[in-house]
C-alpha cells in the first residue's frame, strides 16, 4: 500500500494503473482509523490489485480533484476503485470492511 499526495501523482498512477483501489483516509477521526485498519488487512491478503491511500488533511487538494474530476462526493474515509481511469465502485465510512472491498473486485 502506498501513499498518493499529488494531483501528478494520482495522474501518474491512473495512466500506469488499469485498477487500483484508493482510499481518502482522515488522520484524526475513529471511524476513519477502523476503516483504514480494514483496509490495510484487506491490502494485505489481496495482492492482485494495487492499493494506495491518501490522507485528507495532507492532500486536500488531491482529494477535491478526484471529487470534481470523478463526479463523486467527497467523503472521508472513502474507498474506491478505479477501473481503467473511471470509478467502478467506492463507498465510505463503516461500510468500507475486508468483506466489502472483496465482494465489489469479484462482482466488478
Amino acid at each position: 500500500m502506498k501513499k498518493i499526495d499529488t494531483v501528478e501523482k494520482f495522474e501518474d498512477l491512473v495512466q500506469s494503473k488499469e485498477i487500483f483501489w484508493l482510499v481518502k483516509h482522515s488522520l484524526t477521526c475513529p471511524i476513519s482509523a477502523n476503516a483504514f485498519d480494514e483496509y490495510k488487512q484487506y491490502a494485505e491478503d489481496n495482492k492482485e490489485i494495487a492499493t494506495y491511500y491518501l490522507a485528507v488533511q495532507e492532500s486536500r487538494e488531491l482529494s477535491n480533484y478526484i471529487a470534481e474530476n470523478y463526479q463523486v462526493r467527497h467523503e472521508s474515509p472513502q474507498a474506491l476503485l478505479f477501473e481503467n481511469n473511471h470509478i467502478v465502485w467506492h463507498t465510505s465510512h463503516g461500510k468500507i470492511t475486508v468483506d466489502s472491498l472483496q465482494k465489489a473486485v469479484t462482482e466488478r
